[in-house]
């Protein structure tokens, strides 16, 4: 366990250790990760926590490669990752033991927030993980941990959330808080509604373990205080230094050979949404003819399920717009949302349709959700006082393809609610977008003929040659002994 946080930390520490004027300090290792500042474990658990992710923008039908066959894009993947395990995991546990030595509890609390929210991605990609067990080589020398049922994932981290919530206070001072500079009271915002996100994903169930997933959302909903605004997003700020750059800059691919999807586009085009201009480049065709930044007949994108090599043939044809070049020329772009108030509405919304809280609340709710993703993509994207002149929000939550009905069946209310969410989810919120598709079928996302949706990932090779017994008898538990992208997940059954 711990030559992964001494990899991790050599750097800071040495750093440190040329300020010490202590000669017996000076003496002592620097790279002895034994007594570490919470402070300096929370930076590099946050930093890592918030990745801009374009596979998922690929399975999402939002971007196509003109290069080669992405995986991402034909639904052909295959292994996932455990590094979250030694690279983010194991320094959060070292974060939360050093707190507990000094009894501060907000470090304790933001450290089970981050087990939660990485055993939940871990958990959504593959099922059952290793957990109860989990991070336990040095202190109970358990070097092979058994895998827990994914059901006992979910109820575990919704306690450890539940039980973060009550550890939050306003004595025990943090440091090294890149997400909210220190403010705990967003943290329990943060803490809160990311209960709501597990809570919405089991959609399909009623319980998990003892939890009765109804009765839970709506306690928290009532009791609890949630994110409030854009400024309580769960988000990271990039900024032009090292190590804090926005994660597509210099990117070779999204210099080359990545291009919009026209799934995507059109469904900004139909209903006439300024928020593509933000993400997608005018085609150069449409520059060559000098049309408007905000003609909508500027902007096209290739088909997802085509060849890349049809998709190649509209860059000669001059037919084809590109990722905007800010993703891969600028530094800094807007920030990367675990759970935003955006999100959080959406979320808010499909539980009063579902009628786990007030279903007449659905509508607010919904257009809360649209208005904040205005304001956030206005707030936070160079010269969009030009790609959004002239829009009018409340016209535009009026119009025919968004406009909100109460009367509507529940699954036209979630198709308005879901589609909407979709169109948020660029670069944002990780794997969440298709998550939500495989749940609730929305958005329509097109597909090839007799063609599947994966539900999950196959677990990591390195499981195969290191955890093996264990690993089997989680596949064959959940599977049948198959360890294929196609198999059905217990959250989706």
């Amino acid at each position: 366990m711990k030559k992964y946080i001494i990899s991790v930390l050599a750097v800071p520490f040495l750093m440190l250790s040329s300020c010490e004027s202590d000669l017996t300090k000076i003496n002592e290792n620097p790279k002895d990760p034994a007594n570490v500042d919470p402070s300096v474990l929370l930076t590099n658990v946050a930093r890592q926590s918030f990745p801009v992710d374009n596979s998922a923008n690929s399975a999402l039908r939002m971007l196509v490669n003109t290069g080669e066959e992405n995986d991402y894009q034909y639904l052909k993947w295959n292994n996932a990752s455990f590094d979250a395990y030694k690279n983010i995991l194991l320094n959060d546990v070292k974060m939360m033991e050093e707190a507990a030595k000094s009894n501060n509890k907000n470090y304790q609390a933001i450290g089970k927030f981050f087990r939660a929210l990485h055993f939940y991605n871990l958990s959504m990609r593959v099922g059952d993980i290793p957990y109860s067990e989990a991070l336990r080589g040095e202190t109970d020398n358990i070097r092979l941990p058994k895998y827990d049922k994914q059901e006992d994932v979910f109820a575990g981290i919704l306690n450890e959330l539940k039980e973060a919530n009550t550890l939050i206070n306003t004595n025990d001072k943090i440091g090294g808080d890149i997400v909210y500079n220190g403010n705990i009271e967003r943290w329990k915002k943060l803490i809160n509604s990311y209960r709501l996100k597990i809570l919405i994903t089991l959609s399909k169930k009623t319980k998990v373990g003892n939890i009765d997933i109804k009765n839970e959302f709506a306690s928290i909903v009532s009791t609890e205080r949630l994110i409030e605004s854009n400024s309580d997003n769960g988000q990271l700020t990039f900024f032009d230094l090292a190590n804090s750059r926005y994660p597509t800059f210099n990117s070779s691919s999204y210099g080359s050979s990545l291009y919009m999807s026209d799934t995507f586009i059109q469904y900004f085009k139909d209903r006439k949404d300024p928020r593509i201009f933000t993400f997608a480049e005018q085609t150069t065709s449409a520059k060559e003819k000098n049309l408007a930044l905000t003609d909508y007949n500027a902007y096209q994108g290739g088909n997802p399920i085509s060849p890349y090599s049809d998709n190649a043939k509209l860059i000669d044809q001059k037919i084809i717009s590109k990722v905007k070049t800010r993703f891969y020329l600028d530094p800094v772009n807007e920030p990367s949302n675990i759970l935003s108030y955006s999100e959080l509405n959406f979320i808010l919304a499909e539980a009063a349709v579902r009628g786990w809280i007030n279903q007449g609340d659905a509508k607010r709710y919904y257009e809360t959700a649209v208005k904040a993703n205005f304001d956030f993509y206005k707030a936070n994207v160079k010269d969009s006082d030009k790609l959004f002149a002239g829009f009018d929000v409340n016209s535009y939550l009026n119009s025919t393809l968004v406009a909100y009905n109460t009367t509507e069946s529940t699954d036209k209310q979630l198709e308005r609610i879901l589609t909407q969410k979709y169109m948020t989810m660029f670069h944002q919120s990780q794997w969440t977008g298709y998550f939500d598709a495989l749940r609730t079928g929305y958005p329509k996302l097109p597909i090839v003929s007799g063609g599947v949706f994966p539900k999950r990932f196959r677990y990591p090779q390195d499981e195969y040659n290191t955890n093996a017994q264990n690993l089997k008898a989680a596949i064959s538990s959940q599977y049948g002994g198959k360890d294929d992208i196609f198999q059905t997940p217990w959250w989706l059954q």
